[in-house]
Protein backbone atom coordinates (compact mmCIF):
# COMPACT_ATOMS: atom_id res chain seq x y z
CA UNK A 1 0.00 0.00 0.00
CA UNK A 2 1.35 3.44 -0.96
CA UNK A 3 1.62 6.25 0.97
CA UNK A 4 -1.00 8.14 -0.67
CA UNK A 5 -3.51 4.56 -0.62
CA UNK A 6 -2.77 4.78 3.52
CA UNK A 7 -3.77 8.52 3.77
CA UNK A 8 -7.04 7.65 1.48
CA UNK A 9 -8.00 4.61 3.43
CA UNK A 10 -7.21 6.80 6.87
CA UNK A 11 -9.19 9.74 5.27
CA UNK A 12 -12.27 7.44 4.45
CA UNK A 13 -11.63 5.68 7.92
CA UNK A 14 -12.05 9.19 9.62
CA UNK A 15 -15.31 9.74 7.41
CA UNK A 16 -17.01 6.42 8.24
CA UNK A 17 -16.55 6.84 11.94
CA UNK A 18 -17.78 10.47 12.21
CA UNK A 19 -20.93 8.93 10.50
CA UNK A 20 -21.52 6.21 11.67
CA UNK A 21 -22.95 6.54 15.56
CA UNK A 22 -22.91 2.82 16.14
CA UNK A 23 -20.04 0.63 15.62
CA UNK A 24 -17.79 -2.08 16.44
CA UNK A 25 -14.28 -3.31 17.09
CA UNK A 26 -14.46 -7.33 16.78
CA UNK A 27 -11.23 -9.87 16.83
CA UNK A 28 -11.79 -12.24 14.08
CA UNK A 29 -8.54 -13.76 13.81
CA UNK A 30 -8.53 -17.80 13.35
CA UNK A 31 -11.90 -18.05 11.54
CA UNK A 32 -11.03 -20.02 8.23
CA UNK A 33 -12.22 -18.24 4.65
CA UNK A 34 -15.55 -20.32 4.92
CA UNK A 35 -16.18 -19.21 8.33
CA UNK A 36 -15.12 -15.60 7.69
CA UNK A 37 -17.50 -15.29 4.35
CA UNK A 38 -20.53 -17.00 6.02
CA UNK A 39 -19.80 -14.30 8.82
CA UNK A 40 -20.39 -11.06 6.25
CA UNK A 41 -23.06 -12.55 4.39
CA UNK A 42 -24.67 -12.76 8.23
CA UNK A 43 -23.68 -9.44 8.63
CA UNK A 44 -24.63 -8.05 4.73
CA UNK A 45 -28.33 -9.80 5.44
CA UNK A 46 -28.61 -7.74 9.22
CA UNK A 47 -27.66 -4.44 6.96
CA UNK A 48 -24.34 -4.20 8.93
CA UNK A 49 -21.09 -3.89 7.14
CA UNK A 50 -17.75 -5.16 7.78
CA UNK A 51 -14.28 -4.49 7.42
CA UNK A 52 -10.81 -5.73 8.46
CA UNK A 53 -8.45 -2.74 9.24
CA UNK A 54 -4.93 -2.29 9.90
CA UNK A 55 -4.37 -1.10 13.48
CA UNK A 56 -1.77 1.53 13.26
CA UNK A 57 -4.64 2.90 10.23
CA UNK A 58 -6.76 2.86 12.48
CA UNK A 59 -5.75 4.41 15.19
CA UNK A 60 -4.43 6.88 12.67
CA UNK A 61 -8.19 7.61 11.73
CA UNK A 62 -9.19 8.01 15.38
CA UNK A 63 -6.66 11.08 15.97
CA UNK A 64 -7.67 12.39 13.27
CA UNK A 65 -11.68 12.17 14.51
CA UNK A 66 -13.49 14.38 16.56
CA UNK A 67 -14.64 12.35 19.03
CA UNK A 68 -12.20 11.34 21.63
CA UNK A 69 -11.26 7.69 21.09
CA UNK A 70 -8.06 7.08 23.15
CA UNK A 71 -9.86 4.70 25.53
CA UNK A 72 -10.17 2.41 22.39
CA UNK A 73 -6.33 2.34 21.81
CA UNK A 74 -5.75 -0.51 24.23
CA UNK A 75 -7.86 -2.72 22.07
CA UNK A 76 -6.08 -1.67 19.04
CA UNK A 77 -3.43 -5.32 18.93
CA UNK A 78 -3.76 -8.53 16.89
CA UNK A 79 -6.44 -8.70 14.15
CA UNK A 80 -8.98 -5.75 14.52
CA UNK A 81 -12.52 -5.43 11.97
CA UNK A 82 -14.96 -2.84 12.15
CA UNK A 83 -18.88 -3.64 12.07
CA UNK A 84 -20.37 -0.50 11.37
CA UNK A 85 -24.57 -0.40 11.78
CA UNK A 86 -27.66 1.83 12.08
CA UNK A 87 -28.96 -0.41 14.59
CA UNK A 88 -26.98 -0.13 17.59
CA UNK A 89 -27.91 -3.72 18.98
CA UNK A 90 -27.43 -5.51 15.34
CA UNK A 91 -23.93 -6.71 15.75
CA UNK A 92 -23.99 -7.68 18.93
CA UNK A 93 -26.81 -10.45 18.26
CA UNK A 94 -24.78 -11.42 15.10
CA UNK A 95 -21.75 -11.94 17.34
CA UNK A 96 -23.55 -14.06 19.83
CA UNK A 97 -25.22 -15.71 17.11
CA UNK A 98 -22.23 -16.67 15.10
CA UNK A 99 -20.37 -17.95 18.47
CA UNK A 100 -23.11 -20.72 19.33
CA UNK A 101 -21.17 -22.38 16.41
CA UNK A 102 -17.52 -20.63 16.61
CA UNK A 103 -15.56 -19.03 19.41
CA UNK A 104 -15.09 -15.87 17.11
CA UNK A 105 -15.75 -12.96 17.12
CA UNK A 106 -14.05 -11.28 19.64
CA UNK A 107 -16.06 -8.39 21.00
CA UNK A 108 -12.85 -5.49 21.56
CA UNK A 109 -15.07 -2.58 22.02
CA UNK A 110 -18.00 -0.71 20.63
CA UNK A 111 -19.66 2.53 20.29
CA UNK A 112 -23.57 3.10 20.30
CA UNK A 113 -24.85 6.32 20.53
CA UNK A 114 -21.64 7.75 21.45
CA UNK A 115 -21.20 5.82 24.85
CA UNK A 116 -17.95 3.70 24.72
CA UNK A 117 -17.80 -0.17 25.90
CA UNK A 118 -14.66 -2.04 26.73
CA UNK A 119 -14.53 -5.56 26.33
CA UNK A 120 -16.10 -8.82 25.71
CA UNK A 121 -18.09 -8.79 28.84
CA UNK A 122 -20.61 -6.40 27.44
CA UNK A 123 -21.55 -8.61 25.01
CA UNK A 124 -24.96 -9.48 26.74
CA UNK A 125 -25.88 -5.64 28.05
CA UNK A 126 -25.13 -5.04 23.96
CA UNK A 127 -27.54 -7.73 22.90
CA UNK A 128 -29.90 -6.24 25.46
CA UNK A 129 -29.90 -2.67 24.44
CA UNK A 130 -32.79 -1.64 22.35
CA UNK A 131 -33.03 0.43 19.08
CA UNK A 132 -34.38 4.03 18.65
CA UNK A 133 -37.77 2.20 16.89
CA UNK A 134 -37.86 -0.18 19.16
CA UNK A 135 -38.28 2.03 22.11
CA UNK A 136 -39.99 4.22 19.76
CA UNK A 137 -42.64 1.43 19.38
CA UNK A 138 -42.86 0.05 23.10
CA UNK A 139 -43.74 4.37 24.02
CA UNK A 140 -46.75 3.97 21.22
CA UNK A 141 -47.98 0.69 22.32
CA UNK A 142 -48.12 2.01 26.09
CA UNK A 143 -50.03 5.28 25.04
CA UNK A 144 -52.35 3.21 23.08
CA UNK A 145 -53.16 1.04 25.77
CA UNK A 146 -55.24 3.63 28.03
CA UNK A 147 -57.05 4.96 25.08
CA UNK A 148 -57.73 0.95 23.57
CA UNK A 149 -59.07 0.11 27.22
CA UNK A 150 -61.28 3.58 27.77
CA UNK A 151 -62.75 2.71 23.77
CA UNK A 152 -63.62 -1.17 24.36
CA UNK A 153 -65.20 -0.29 28.34
CA UNK A 154 -67.21 2.28 25.96
CA UNK A 155 -67.90 0.10 23.32
CA UNK A 156 -68.91 -2.94 25.85
CA UNK A 157 -70.85 -0.58 28.27
CA UNK A 158 -72.79 0.57 25.17
CA UNK A 159 -74.18 -3.05 24.16
CA UNK A 160 -74.89 -3.67 27.76
CA UNK A 161 -76.77 -0.37 28.17
CA UNK A 162 -78.51 -0.80 25.32
CA UNK A 163 -79.02 -4.18 26.21
CA UNK A 164 -80.95 -3.27 29.56
CA UNK A 165 -82.70 -0.80 27.82
CA UNK A 166 -84.66 -3.66 25.19
CA UNK A 167 -84.76 -5.58 27.87
CA UNK A 168 -87.01 -3.09 30.29
CA UNK A 169 -89.11 -1.96 26.88
CA UNK A 170 -90.19 -5.15 26.24
CA UNK A 171 -91.18 -5.80 29.89
CA UNK A 172 -93.51 -2.88 29.58
CA UNK A 173 -95.32 -3.79 26.94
Amino acid sequence: MTREEKNKFIEDLDILLSENKNFYLTDISGLSAEESSDLRRLCFKRDVSLKVVKNTLLKKAMERNDSNFEEFYQTLNGNTSIMFTEVGNSPAKIIKEFRKKHNKPILKAAVIESCFYLGDENLDSLVELKSKEELIGEIITLLQSPAKNVISSLQSGGNKLSGIIKTLAERES
